[in-house]
């Protein structure tokens, strides 16, 4: 305890604000806020939000480790350091890389001053896209009609939607239907929707490398555990060569499900997103109500 007292005392007193401020230091520090409330933001909707924590969980380890002065751990981190940073490039190399071409994308002026309101538009799935999806995906069971379908949650997959075809329709049953029907353009690949909107159809999923995997399941069944595996989204499946219904979620594969298990389980993820959607209106009202005490 006394440690930690003496490190919190050499780091206020190390502190000092300067005697002149200027105009220019007061645009650098809001600009160097906004930036890192971006950053937080984009991480956030990323895979790499996942990898963060657990980052922050080692740094507090080895902040930990420095205040009980266990000198072994300190000297294995201190020689370890630049591998690990190295590491960490290479572990972030595809988020880092879709940073960058945001950078170099169209109005992203305009995205960066609404950045608060990025995800203000985001919806719950509706009941009615619930009822729809659940026929949709009966009606091409019974006929074994093989189909992959994503439900984006959180993580936003802009990067999979950028490998299909942009569609951005009301999802229906009968869409899903003429999407998914052999030897038409869009039935090879998956569609994905975001907030009761089919956005784009054939796309390309990332494979699962598990081993837990059936070996008799084939590479529709592997695409749909895979995108679960780097997301939160729910991905269902519909075999073509048995015609079951199955659905990944989290990297786990529920198989030869039935209508009720595949509505129960819409159900539960629609009550998922309206959580977060109304804890999010939560935290941006208490946002409005504090200013306007301001402002009185």
């Amino acid at each position: 305890m006394d440690s930690l007292i003496e490190v919190i005392k050499d780091y206020f007193t190390g502190i000092s604000l300067p005697r002149n401020i200027h105009i220019i230091d007061i645009i650098q520090v809001f600009l160097i806020a906004f930036f890192i409330y971006y950053v937080m933001l984009w991480v956030k909707s990323t895979r790499a939000y996942t990898l963060l924590k657990g980052l922050l969980t080692v740094f507090l380890l080895l902040l930990l480790a420095y205040i009980l002065r266990m000198d072994t751990i300190l000297w294995i981190f201190k020689n370890i350091g630049f591998v690990a940073i190295t590491g960490l490039f290479v572990i972030f190399q595809p988020e880092l890389r879709r940073a960058l071409e945001q950078l170099g994308e169209k109005n992203n002026i305009t995205t960066w001053l609404s950045f608060a309101s990025s995800k203000e538009g985001e919806g719950r799935l509706s009941d009615r896209s619930i009822a729809e999806l659940t026929r949709g995906v009966f009606e091409m069971s019974e006929v074994k009609t093989g189909a992959l379908i994503v439900l984006e949650q959180n993580v936003i997959l802009k990067e999979y939607e950028k490998t299909g075809i942009s569609i951005d329709a009301a999802l229906s049953s009968q869409l899903l239907v003429n999407i998914f029907e052999h030897n038409t353009p869009l039935h090879d690949g998956a569609i994905l929707v975001r907030n009761n909107r089919i956005v784009a159809a054939t796309c390309y999923l990332p494979l699962s490398d598990s081993l837990s995997l059936n070996k008799n399941l084939g590479t529709r069944h592997r695409a749909g555990v895979g995108i679960s595996e780097v997301s939160d989204s729910m991905t269902i499946i519909v075999s073509e060569e048995t015609g079951k219904v199955s659905y990944a979620m989290g990297g786990k594969l529920e198989t030869a499900v039935s209508t009720n298990d595949l509505r129960e389980q819409l159900y539960a993820f629609q009550k998922k997103k309206a959580i977060k959607e109304e804890q999010k209106t939560y935290r941006r009202w208490k946002g409005r109500v504090k200013n306007e005490e301001k402002t009185h």
